[in-house]
């Protein structure tokens, strides 16, 4: 039954490629259209951009508290999000975040829309300014670029060699683009705990990529289909556990920073498995038949 496996896996692992090539240039068009008509990949909270966020605690609910502020403030780009009660939905505050309205006028706007007296007692707000938001996110984007050429120098230095190295980088790559163009389509604003997250995703990327390459390469007992098959299935097996607890943890957390950091983690995790398994897993089985066939 192996041995069947194996010559149907042979005959048709270049066209494996295809799918995660496909899939990654869909994802960059998305990146690229987001860039030419809103001038960034993917939108930004405030914490990013600058802007105000409100917090009222109350039990209160006001399905059509955007729609209000919007009608005073026709300019304004206001996120609305519920507070909920864990694992009910009992309502424990609304959270408003716009960057163009100041912090005073957005209380009075507030007060007047939900008729409430808003003291110290049921209402936060913080403010991040636009310059200081713009220094956070070109940081994160120097960390996770400063990520990646660290990375490929380790895993150059670990196999020197250049197709395996140059797969093991580019899936990393293609998880994290992947990611922020479904992120995009699911009009998720991204956050300082996002970025995070996404600097996590790389870890976990090159974890079972290392894994596959290493086994593929440095091992050799058994034939490389086999090596590839127990690397999958240990790459899987954590991959699976992982996404299983993420899941849970992303249904039941209250904190909106953990949800967006499960929800990045998870959506990379399973782009992580078409990349690892379809694109490197061929691109390592073939690279060791052309060493192959030149001894």
């Amino acid at each position: 039954m192996r041995e069947r496996y194996r010559t149907e896996y042979y005959k048709q692992y270049k066209k494996l490629f295809f799918i995660p090539i496909i899939i990654l240039i869909i994802c960059l068009g998305i990146l690229v259209y987001n860039y030419q008509t809103t001038g960034d990949i993917i939108d930004k909270d405030v914490s990013l951009k600058g802007g105000t966020t409100a917090t009222i605690y109350t039990d209160q609910s006001f399905p059509e508290l955007e729609e209000d502020l919007l009608a005073l403030f026709p300019e304004g780009d206001f996120f609305v999000r519920v507070l909920t009660e864990f694992g009910t939905e009992t309502p424990l505050g609304v959270v408003v975040e716009v960057s163009n309205v100041d912090a005073e006028e957005l209380e009075v706007a507030l007060e007047q829309v939900t008729g409430l007296e808003l003291t110290a007692d049921n209402y936060s707000v913080e403010f991040v300014g636009s310059s200081l938001g713009e220094s956070f996110y070109r940081q994160m984007l120097f960390a996770i670029v400063l990520a990646f050429l660290f990375m490929g120098l380790v895993v150059f230095a670990t196999f020197r060699v250049f197709v395996p190295s140059f797969a093991v980088v580019f899936a990393a790559f293609a998880d994290m683009v992947c990611t922020i163009a479904v992120l995009s389509l699911l009009q998720v604003q991204l956050s300082t705990a996002g970025i995070a997250a996404l600097l996590l995703l790389i870890g976990y990327s090159i974890d079972t990529d290392i894994l596959l390459t290493t086994k593929i390469l440095k091992r050799k007992d058994g034939l490389v289909f086999d090596r590839l098959l127990s690397a999958t299935k240990t790459g899987l097996t954590m991959t699976v556990t992982t996404l299983a607890a993420l899941t849970v943890g992303y249904l039941f957390a209250t904190s909106l920073v953990l949800q967006q950091m499960f929800l990045i983690i998870i959506i990379g995790l399973i782009f992580d498995v078409i990349m690892t398994y379809f694109m490197n897993a061929g691109l390592l089985v073939w690279y060791m038949k052309k060493k192959r066939s030149k001894t």
